[in-house]
């Protein structure tokens, strides 16, 4: 029979295609164990329960075990990595921590909504999304990270410039009676105000919008991606190791593609996918009949890919566009709408996967626009 040392020495051999290291040096072996039958089982913990490579290192383990002496019989199991050792393997690889302990201590869930391209209404699904929480009784927040598109200000309504509170920390403005909310152009001279920041800028603002702001309690934060996979999302998925993607596609396929590169950024950095909005699925003429502008399916489809729930379907309405506009979210503004049922489904879906957690002693919110703001990452 092997020893356990041989079959160690074995699982050198299996390389992580994404980061080119072998598994025992990322310390993904979990446990291994040797029968006196000939049997070996061996537990490998991935980054995240729906690790698209899953099957590699199935079949890869099962190779380098088989092949020892004496082993008859090779099982091989799936564990997922605790949020601790996740942190060590970012700083084992020498990719940037995340924020301090403590810092969103009082925040229950992230949730990051991104898309891989513009233009698939991410941003009018997060302001709605984040009124549909606030609706059904959660203490919610929306964070617009499309620093050089930045429009959840507009969609919600709010505009104005923080204060700051005794222990220097920034206030979010308030919005609908309760959606806290913070923007890049919160803290422009003039609010369409183009931003020219380069990937280090972007970093140290991005930042400091989790360190620097007075969040308070919160059960879901939700944070607006801007489309695609660049430093701003990358950072963030570095800077929150422990929350959760939702993916936001239109039915055409092209769309359901590239979508899918936002899914692989979160995977990649071993974060959870809490599931795929489908927008713009189909518009309802007055008559009741369905057209498919933009396909149909693709929704479904990305979900049953990277296996994960499809939140909603939200049809095309022109009211969701138009409330938008008008800074009132069409889930307030008109909840038995199509596209406001559709969002609220999804919303309920959101808190049925991730359900408020514990945190700490409860904290009035606050608001007001007046008094002196931190400065801005320069």
């Amino acid at each position: 029979m092997p020893t356990r040392a041989q079959v160690v020495d074995a699982l050198r051999a299996v390389i992580d295609p994404e980061l080119r290291r072998d598994i025992v040096t990322l310390g993904m072996v979990r446990s291994i164990e040797i029968a006196d039958d000939g049997r070996v089982s061996v537990v490998v913990a991935l980054t995240t329960p729906g690790c698209p490579i899953r099957s590699h290192f199935e079949r890869s383990v099962r190779e380098v075990v088989a092949a020892l002496d004496g082993v008859r019989e090779v099982v091989v199991g799936f564990d997922v990595l605790t949020p601790e050792e996740k942190q060590r393997l970012q700083q084992q690889l020498g990719r940037p921590q995340g924020l301090p302990d403590g810092t969103l201590a009082r925040v229950g869930n992230v949730i990051c909504v991104a898309s891989g391209k513009g233009g698939v209404g991410k941003s009018t699904l997060t302001a709605n999304l984040a009124a549909a929480l606030f609706a059904e009784g959660h203490r919610t927040a929306a964070l617009d990270a499309d620093v050089w598109g930045y429009s959840i200000p507009r969609m919600l309504g709010v505009h104005g410039r923080p204060r700051v509170s005794a222990e220097r920390k920034i206030v979010p403005l308030v919005a609908h009676g309760g959606v806290r909310v913070i923007s890049i152009e919160f803290f422009l001279s003039e609010r369409d105000q183009a931003i020219t920041w380069r990937g280090p800028m972007l970093h140290k603002a991005l930042r400091q919008f989790l360190e620097d702001v007075d969040w308070g309690e919160l059960d879901y934060l939700l944070i607006d991606l801007p489309p695609g996979t660049g430093d701003v999302s990358m950072t963030l998925a570095q800077l929150l190791p422990q929350a959760h993607f939702v993916i936001v596609t239109t039915p055409q396929p092209a769309a359901q593609s590239v979508a899918k590169r936002a899914a692989e950024l979160a995977r990649r950095y071993g974060l959870g996918i809490a599931g795929v909005i489908e927008n713009m699925s189909a518009f309802i003429a007055p008559d009741g009949s369905r057209h498919a502008i933009f396909g149909s399916g693709g929704g479904e489809e990305l979900a049953d890919e990277l296996d994960v729930p499809l939140l909603a379907s939200v049809p095309l309405q022109p009211e969701l566009r138009s409330c938008a506009d008008e800074g009132q979210p069409l889930v307030l503004v008109d909840p038995d709408a199509p596209a406001s049922q559709a969002i609220r489904q999804a919303a309920r879906g959101l808190i049925a996967e991730l359900p408020p957690r514990p945190i700490l002693t409860a904290q009035p919110a606050e608001s007001g626009i007046t008094g002196t703001p931190l400065p801005m990452a320069h």
